[in-house]
Parts: structure tokens; sequence; C-alpha cells
């Protein structure tokens, strides 16, 4: 079974949004075992809508659109929608009442006409309830397709998927069973990781594929398996990965269930019962960031000191003038002590720190671009390793990082 994804909206063409629609939309199907044929992104154009459309109904099996249904004039995916199901719009009623009761609970102010008409849909809609805004989900069938169309607005869209549309499919269709499982591998790049396991890709079964997924400084491995018998599936996998392990047994840092390997860590660090801290100079709070992005990170995650000027390392990180003048900024003794230090005043269990010279310019230091130095803190010890990580600054800030949360995680695992 294959699905089209369709993502309408002018500002997406002009580079004004990037489209994270699709990618949460395809992977949520590939988990069902729908493959998405084709993402398709148009403007907010009536000829050009009803075109993807026509070629979306030919190509797929389940075509899903997302954005346009706001409630302003250039918002025109539902009246366009109805014109391709040759349709008129009618008011649902529990639209209405749940605009009525976001208006009355979260809006708090007079509700317009405007409003009240993003319950108009296609009569021959089924609706989908958006608990979370004004805009509908609809589903409708036409030749054996099914056209499903969300609101644009991520958090809308993703409730949406998640509560309605996939529950949905499963009860209408059968699918094959699908299971995926991640490796998370670091300090060794795709190619040369790729020549070690080359034999065992080789003996996969026809029916499990292994992908490479690189990043900066790491490398995914990804076995998925699709058949339509769950034991064997699940057999042939667990079987599958005790010959993989002891292949990559020196760069294996963890599994990946569809999360980050920060989310990874937070997990870890909340069964431990262990706080962590960063101390961040070239990475600009990066790293903070990153840990914070996953809900419940306040378990583990104590807060973070942004030193980002000399000035802020002595006056907040208590780092010596001294030391700095005697080293430099970028320094393993300078990252030691940030680290040492955000560790003691923020009163937790590990501390991460990263100074170094992401660039255009080199600064006031000895050191060249792109040199980097993460210092990682414990209750026992502290230590702080080089790394050369080229020189575009965005590159250099995203590497450290992932060495910061590599360094971090191999200090976990010794627990």
């Amino acid at each position: 079974m294959q699905a089209e994804i369709i993502t309408i909206g002018d500002e997406i063409l002009i580079g004004q949004i990037v489209d994270t629609n699709s990618a949460f939309i395809a992977k949520q199907l590939n988990k069902i075992g729908v493959s998405v044929y084709q993402i398709t992104s148009v403007q907010d154009e009536k000829k050009h809508i009803l075109k993807a459309l026509y070629e979306a109904e030919t190509n797929a099996d389940i075509v899903i659109l997302t954005g346009g249904l706001g409630p302003t004039k250039d918002d025109i995916t539902k009246t366009t929608i109805a014109k391709y199901f040759n349709d008129t719009l009618i008011e649902d009623v529990s639209v209405r009442k749940n605009i009525e009761h976001l208006w009355e609970v979260y809006i708090k102010k007079p509700i317009t006409q405007v409003n009240l008409d993003q319950a108009l849909v296609p009569s021959k809609a089924e609706v989908l309830m958006n608990k979370y805004g004004s805009a509908p989900g609809m589903w409708i069938e036409k030749n054996k397709t099914v056209f499903i169309v969300l609101p644009g607005v991520p958090y809308e869209m993703k409730a949406l998927i998640d509560d309605e549309v996939i529950l949905k499919l499963r009860r209408q269709f059968q699918f094959p069973y699908i299971l995926h499982k991640t490796f998370l591998t670091y300090g060794l790049g795709e190619s040369t990781l790729a020549s070690r396991i080359e034999t065992f890709e080789d003996e996969l079964p026809d029916f499990i594929k292994l992908a490479y997924l690189p990043s900066l400084g790491r490398v995914r491995l990804r076995l998925s398996a699709k058949a339509n018998d769950k034991a064997m599936v699940e057999a042939e996998m667990d079987k599958q990965t005790q010959l993989l392990l002891p292949l990559i047994h020196d760069i294996f840092v963890g599994y990946e269930e569809d999360l980050s390997i920060e989310a990874v860590i937070g997990k870890q660090l909340t069964q431990l019962g262990k706080t962590i801290a960063t101390a961040e100079s070239c990475t600009g709070g990066l790293i903070a960031e990153r840990f914070t992005a996953n809900a419940g990170a306040s378990k583990y995650f104590k807060g973070s000191i942004v030193s980002y000027t000399k000035e802020t390392k002595i006056n907040v990180l208590k780092v010596s003038e001294d030391l700095i003048n005697s080293h430099s900024v970028v320094s393993a003794e300078v990252a030691e002590v940030m680290a040492h230090n955000a560790r003691t005043l923020l009163n937790t269990d590990y501390a991460i720190a990263t100074t170094g010279n992401a660039g255009p310019t080199k600064d006031d230091t000895a050191e060249d671009l792109g040199i980097v130095y993460i210092a990682i803190a414990t209750k026992d010890s502290v230590y702080s390793e080089k790394f050369s990580l080229g020189n575009h600054r965005v590159k250099v800030i995203n590497k450290a990082a992932n060495k910061a949360f590599e360094m971090l995680q191999k200090e976990i695992l010794k627990k």
C-alpha cells in the first residue's frame, strides 16, 4: 500500500518555513507498513492543488494533505477539496461546538464569523476532530483512494495523525508487520564501518534491510524487517542483532528506537537517578537546548552556563584569569575547570564543558580553527579531549555537541 503526501503553502516554496510535517507523517506511515510514493509541495493556488490531487489519486492508495485550512482568504484548501469531489460545504455541528468551546475557554475574545466558518466541511467528508485548533481534519474516500486533509500547524497535525488517522487506517486496512532496530555508533566513519560489516550485510535475509544513517561524528545502523509473520520477524531480528553486536562492540553505545542520543542519555540518567549540567562556550547553549527539547528533562538536567566570553568564564564560572592567560580560553585546562565548576555550582553528578574556535576567526587563541576541547566532570574526576572538527562554523558547533554527548554516554555506560 502506497501513500502520497501533499503540503500546501507558498511559505514552504519560498523557504520561509521548513516542511517538517512530511517527515513526521512519512515516519508514522512507515511504522504501520505504508510506503510513501511521493512528497509534493504546492502553492496556495486552486489549479495547482487540483493538479496535485489528480496525480496523487493515480499514484497512491492514501493521499494526505496538510495546510491551507486557516480562516483567511488565502486558505483555499477546503473549497478546492469540495470542487475536486464535486461537493458542497455544510456546517458540522460538532466542529462548531468545538470552535465555540476553544474560544470560550482559551481565546476569551468575541468569536467572529470567519472563525465559525471553519465549521464548514465538504458534505462527503468524515470529520476528524481537532482538539487543539479550530480547523478540523477530514477523511474522504473516492474510487478506493483515501484522502485525508489535515491542518498545517504541526502540533495539531501530529495529534490528528496519532489520535485519529493511524488508528482509523489500522481498522480499515491490513498492513504487514514492520520492525526497526537502530544501533548508535560513534567514532568510526560510514565507509569504514560498512567495510567492517560487509559480510553481515550480504548475508541478511531478503526481508531485512540495513540502512546507514550518518551524521556529524556518528553513524546509526538501522535494521528494518517487513513481513506478515510477526513472530518470525521478531525472532529473526533478535538473531541478527546478536550477530551484529560483536562486530561493532567497540563503537556501539546503545539503541535508538526513535530517540536521539540526548533522549537516550536522559532516560539513562533518570534510571540512575543522576543529574547533569553544562558549561558551554563555542556550542553556545546547543547541548542544553538538545537536552531540554525532550519532555521530562527537568528530572536530570539542572541547567547551563553559557560562558561565551572570557569575562563570563571568570566572573560566573570562576575560572582563574591567570589560568586563562597562561593557557588561553581554548585549552584543556580551561575546559576542565569549566566542567568542574559548573558541576559544583549546579550541584550535579555530571557536567559537560566546551570551549573552542568555531570560526570564522581565531580571536586571541593560539589554536587553529575547528579545535574544540570538551571536558566531562564527575564527582570523582574531570578529564578532557581535544578535537579537530573542520573549518565550517555550523559544522564545528554541531560536531562538538555530538562529541560531547558521545563522551557523556561512554562515561554513563561505565556505571
